[in-house]
Parts: structure tokens; C-alpha cells; sequence
């Protein structure tokens, strides 16, 4: 890659930004956007001729890598076709990303309804279970991020909720399974799945089961912690809802499309639920697309009764043909496998090798490309870092973590007390173990930090 420094344009970039871009989650006077010049592969880079490796994968949805050229080749070769199209029609592009998409999800999730991103896509989900059912309740886990549209981010558990909700949404929160800080004082795994299936049904039982229209769960929990679920939870959670008439959804936004080393999260465990919500790594974000996947049953209901909802730029043909590139790029390299490997053999061990030197670690957990170090004072009692939804000086030390990151060009994904290491999907073991490097030099610093 061919880097140029170019001071003079990065500062009207930065001007322009800082006198009419409204960013999203900040306090508009107390921040200062980094102006990115370029990107390709695991790699950005300023003005300023700074590298940065992006072990954020943005917002951990570049899973093929910045600019690949497959990619980029089938926009401009879609943009050279036909640009747009309303969704009411038949579009080859629009037919082919649904047929792919169908084609890896599980079990008979063959219908799929496109929307722009992941909110939209966890928003039509809710409306269809809420029409299938006929009941208007969704249970969601306290530790979850689902989106920041009205619905979704009513969903969401975490404190970007809270100045967001109305209160009149519906939605019932409950803990899911977390077994470094059980909320069910389980003592292993198992224990853990046992008593979060308990509390689960327990909820259900005091809400009325016949009030509840769904449950919805990220497979494999994301922004909240990258926690993975224990053995038997899923397939737990599956045979509650079937018992109750309840639909099951699953959030794959983040976790979808090679992020864990299978295609979905979901199929680590052989669980299908009854709506799939998925972004992100469909396309790498290269233009806006997320989507629904619908089983047989739920797909019925709309047969001869109008689904009432849709999109403008529903299966968007740009969106579509970055989709598809994506994914045959994705057969043909083998990024998933790959992905898979490198978690395996380079982060996994990798981090679990800090883990050994650095106190501040208190867990190491994840999968594929999807990882997290929860960060503490005290291994023992396990005291976070910083603490919850901690802002200013609280966070101090996750900010000077962040800062030490990126003076030596790596660009994390920081969250809470929580370092999460998500690469792109397509990560060479080089670039993993450069990566790794920077951190063990940057958990110094943290160590600092601990009793």
C-alpha cells in the first residue's frame, strides 16, 4: 500500500468535519475526529502518513478487510448497470443476495426481508413476531446493544438505553448467562446455563407467556462483553419459547458472517431460531444493507395478509452486489475457515498468553475474530477497572489503555472495563501477532492500575 502525507488536505477534512458533521453518541465539542486518508486490508491511515492496524474492524463490521477489490469491482461494476430500484420489483442482484444469504442460514430461514442495518433489521423482526403472535412483550438481556432506533435501542441493555427508552415500549429485560460475574452465584458453566434458563422461565411465568410476542438474544453477546454462551443455553432457550408460542430471534449483526469462524454464530451450537437479524459482515459495511431472515412458519402468516412495513432502499442493488462479492469472496478464500484458524491458533492463544503476564486480565474469552479481555483492579475480586458506564476522570484508565494504542498505530475497540480485540476477519497471522504486540506493550501500562 502506497501511503502519501498530505497535512495541508487532512486539516480541511478536519475543518469541514468539525463546522457541519453532527457525530453520533458525542458530546459534539469534546471530541476530535481522526481524518482518514485511506484504507485497504487490516490497515487505515491519516493525512499525516500514520498506519493504523484496525483490531476494531470499525465498528466491528469490515470483517472482508477494507477496500477488497472483489468488492469495490462489483459496486462500480452494479453503479455502471443500474443504480437503484424501488424494492416492489424483481432485481437479479436483489434475488441472488437473498438466494446466498438463504443459503447459509439455518434451518429453513429461506424468506429475506432487507433493510439498511441492523437496528432496521431487529425492528422488523420485533414487528413480525408482535404480528405472528399477536401479543406485543419481547424479553431481552440486560447485557446487549440491539440498536439506536426506537424499538432497538429500547431493547438494548446497555446505559445508551436509558435517556432513549419512553418506558411504554413493551420490553422486559432479564439477565442472560455470565459466568465470570454470575448474576445466579453459579460456580461452573453448567450451573450457570442451568439457573439462566431458570431465571428466564421465571420471567416468562410472571409476565404472562401469553403476552410474550418473543425473546431475542445476540448469539453471541458483542458490544455488552463478547460473551459466549455455555453449552445447552441457546437449545435451552429454544425449547422455552417453543413450549410458550414464543418466537425466538437471533441477532447476528455483529456476530454473523465469519466473525466467530462459522458463518453464524448459531451454528457453533445447532440452534435455529424463528427470525435472524444480520449487517454488518454481510457486505462490510461497504454500502448500507442489513436484513431479516424469515422462517417457513412465520413467513406464512404473511402469505395472503400484507406485511406492514418496508424500506425505500429495501435490497438496494449496490447494497445487493456488494453482498454478493462479499460472500463468494468469502467461499472462495476461505475467510471463514481462516477466521476460525486464526482465532484458534494465534489470538486465542495469544491472549491467553498476555492473560499470564499482565494482572489486569482478569478473563480472556472469545472466538474466531471475537474477542475481550475484562479488564480489573483486583483478580481476585474481580473490581473492574473502571467502573460501570464510567465517564472523566473514572475512566481514566481505559482512556490512557485506548491513547497508548494509538500512538503506536494500533486502532482498538474499547468498551466499559473491557479491551475487545476484533480484527477483520481476512487478518494475516502477522498482522495478529503485530497486534499482539502493541497490547502486551499497552497492558503495562493498565497494570499499573491493580492492587
Amino acid at each position: 500500500m502506497s501511503i502519501a502525507a498530505d497535512p495541508t488536505a487532512g486539516q480541511a477534512v478536519k475543518a469541514a468535519d468539525r463546522a457541519h458533521v453532527f457525530h453520533s453518541w458525542s458530546a459534539q465539542g469534546l471530541i476530535d475526529p481522526l481524518a482518514v486518508a485511506g484504507a485497504e486490508g487490516s490497515y487505515f491511515w491519516d493525512y499525516d502518513g500514520r498506519k493504523y492496524l484496525d483490531f476494531s474492524s470499525q465498528l466491528v463490521n469490515t470483517n472482508i478487510g477494507h477496500q477488497h477489490p472483489k468488492v469495490v469491482a462489483a459496486i462500480q461494476q452494479q453503479a455502471a448497470t443500474l443504480c437503484t430500484f424501488a424494492p416492489a420489483f424483481a432485481i437479479d442482484v436483489r434475488s441472488e443476495a437473498a438466494r446466498l444469504v438463504a443459503e447459509l442460514t439455518p434451518g429453513d430461514l429461506d424468506k429475506i426481508f432487507f433493510t439498511n442495518g441492523g437496528a432496521e433489521a431487529n425492528e422488523n423482526a420485533i414487528r413480525m413476531a408482535r404480528l405472528h403472535t399477536g401479543r406485543q412483550k419481547v424479553l431481552s438481556t440486560y447485557r446487549s446493544y440491539h440498536g439506536a432506533t426506537a424499538n432497538a435501542i429500547a431493547l438494548t441493555g446497555d446505559p445508551r438505553r436509558w435517556p432513549n427508552e419512553t418506558g411504554t415500549s413493551g420490553v422486559v429485560h432479564f439477565w442472560g448467562p455470565y459466568a465470570y460475574r454470575s448474576n445466579f452465584h453459579a460456580d461452573s458453566e453448567a450451573q450457570e446455563c442451568e439457573r439462566a434458563l431458570a431465571h428466564l422461565e421465571q420471567v416468562i411465568a410472571f409476565e404472562g407467556p401469553q403476552t410474550v410476542a418473543a425473546v431475542i438474544l445476540e448469539t453471541v453477546v458483542g458490544t455488552a462483553g463478547i460473551l459466549v454462551p455455555p453449552a445447552g443455553y441457546l437449545a435451552g432457550v429454544r425449547e422455552i419459547c417453543d413450549r410458550h408460542g414464543i418466537v425466538f430471534i437471533l441477532d447476528e449483526v455483529m456476530a454473523g458472517f465469519g466473525r466467530t469462524g462459522e458463518w453464524f454464530a448459531a451454528d457453533h451450537w445447532d440452534v435455529t431460531p424463528d427470525l435472524l437479524t444480520f449487517a454488518k459482515g454481510v457486505n462490510s459495511g461497504y454500502v448500507p444493507l442489513g436484513g431479516v431472515a424469515i422462517s417457513e412458519r412465520i413467513a406464512a402468516t404473511f402469505a395472503e395478509r400484507p406485511y406492514p412495513g418496508g424500506l425505500t432502499y429495501s435490497g438496494h442493488p449496490l447494497a445487493c452486489a456488494s453482498a454478493v462479492a462479499t460472500i463468494n469472496a468469502m467461499r472462495e478464500e476461505q475467510i471463514v475457515e481462516h477466521a476460525r484458524e486464526i482465532g484458534e491458533r494465534v489470538l486465542g492463544p495469544g491472549l491467553r498468553e498476555l492473560a499470564e503476564r499482565h494482572p489486569v486480565i482478569g478473563e480472556v474469552r472469545g472466538m474466531g475474530v471475537f474477542w475481550a479481555l475484562e479488564l480489573v483492579r483486583d483478580r481476585d475480586t474481580r473490581e473492574p477497572l473502571v467502573p460501570y458506564n464510567a465517564a472523566g476522570p473514572a475512566n481514566q484508565p481505559m482512556a490512557e489503555l485506548a491513547a497508548a494504542c494509538k500512538q503506536r498505530g494500533l486502532w482498538p475497540f474499547v468498551n466499559m472495563n473491557r479491551l475487545h480485540v476484533v480484527p477483520p476477519c481476512t487478518v494475516s497471522e502477522a498482522e495478529a501477532k503485530e497486534g499482539l504486540a502493541i497490547l502486551d506493550e499497552v497492558l503495562t501500562i493498565a497494570d499499573a492500575h491493580t492492587g
